[in-house]
């Protein structure tokens, strides 16, 4: 058997295939189970012990040269084709897109814009922060010390990455931090909301690991729970377009603010849904109080002549509770049809 010569022969015809198909039957040609280097394989059998060992040792070899090569002028071939359709292939750019799906503005962030809209005709600013914080500003300033109960409320991300303190970054629990920098920064008084992304390991219909929520902050000489209260009922009156609103305000526990009370909103079950404003249940949407004077030390504010509230809400809440949305996942899936079921058009954000 002359091995050489076959080698030869496969290479020529492997090199002169134009396409898959050809190299496809070259390669069933030579290696299938009929093929001309399997039958040598075969004729081995007729051979004395040292014969098998040196042909054998050389058509095993000329398997493998012969398959090497196939794979090679495949991914050769397989260049030239993608090549030859970037070349001869075109997309006309210019020709405008179908109109099947109409563009909607998502439920959050219409909310977003009603929120910051409502408290801004109430002379409340915008005001921003990192996602990414510092254990000081999301804990400690809040007079959430080490080992302080409160920090259990809250199941925290961490990150490997320290602060200057040696202490783990940790992914935002609230925008309340924002309230920090800003007093920082600022003298009173100040009047700000700080609307964002927030993030805690939670997750169900009403939790979401990312969720949104929106703080207030209101620092003068004689603000009081007056204040608070009116502030707050007028935003619930005006995004919830109920002008009778039954509303409580419970007494509550925060470690920034002292008081402190939750606020409810009154509702009733009409026809298998929600309607707020009135009945005798009760929903929980928002905690606020005023702003503890450990907090306001920690920013160097002077508490002798100044003092405030803060407030927070989540605002996926407060959106499924005013469109009557059960699955705070549904958010944050990415389902066209659903945002074309419950989204906005661009003309009534």
């Amino acid at each position: 058997m002359d091995i050489k010569k076959v080698l030869k022969e496969a290479t020529k015809e492997i090199e002169l295939s134009s396409n898959q198909l050809n190299l496809q039957n070259i390669k069933v040609a030579y290696l299938g189970k009929k093929g001309r280097i399997t039958e040598l394989l075969k004729s081995l059998k007729n051979l004395s012990l040292d014969e098998k060992k040196s042909v054998g040792a050389e058509l095993n070899q000329l398997r493998s040269e012969v398959d090497n090569l196939i794979k090679s002028k495949f991914n050769e071939i397989k260049v030239e084709e993608i090549n030859s359709m970037l070349k001869n292939e075109s997309i006309d750019i210019s020709f405008p897109p179908p109109n099947s799906i109409s563009p909607k503005v998502h439920p959050i962030s219409k909310t977003f814009d009603e929120v910051i809209s409502i408290f801004g005709s109430m002379g409340y600013s915008v005001a921003e922060g990192p996602d990414i914080e510092t254990d000081y500003f999301n804990f400690s300033a809040l007079n959430i010390p080490e080992n302080h109960p409160a920090r259990e409320m809250q199941d925290t991300f961490y990150i490997e990455d320290k602060d200057k303190d040696g202490k783990p970054f940790v992914l935002r629990t609230h925008t309340s931090p924002v309230q920090i920098r800003t007093l920082l920064k600022e003298k009173p008084p100040v009047k700000i909301i700080a609307p964002g992304r927030t993030y805690r390991c939670d997750s169900d219909s009403t939790h979401s690991p990312m969720f949104h929520q929106v703080e207030g902050l209101f620092i003068n000489k004689n603000a009081n729970m007056g204040n608070l209260k009116g502030t707050l009922i007028e935003f619930c009156k005006q995004f919830f377009n109920v002008q009778d609103l039954k509303v409580r305000f419970r007494p509550s526990y925060f470690p920034f603010t002292e008081p402190s009370a939750e606020m409810d909103i009154a509702y009733e079950i009409a026809n298998n849904k929600i309607k707020l404003g009135q009945g005798d249940l009760w929903l929980e949407i928002l905690g606020c109080g005023m702003v503890n004077p450990i907090v306001l030390e920690n920013c160097n504010v002077d508490t002798k002549n100044f003092q405030g509230f803060a407030f927070g809400m989540g605002l996926d809440r407060i959106t499924m509770l005013k469109y009557g949305l059960t699955d705070i996942r549904s958010f944050f899936s990415g389902n066209l049809n659903w945002i074309a079921n419950n989204g906005f058009s661009i003309g009534d954000f």
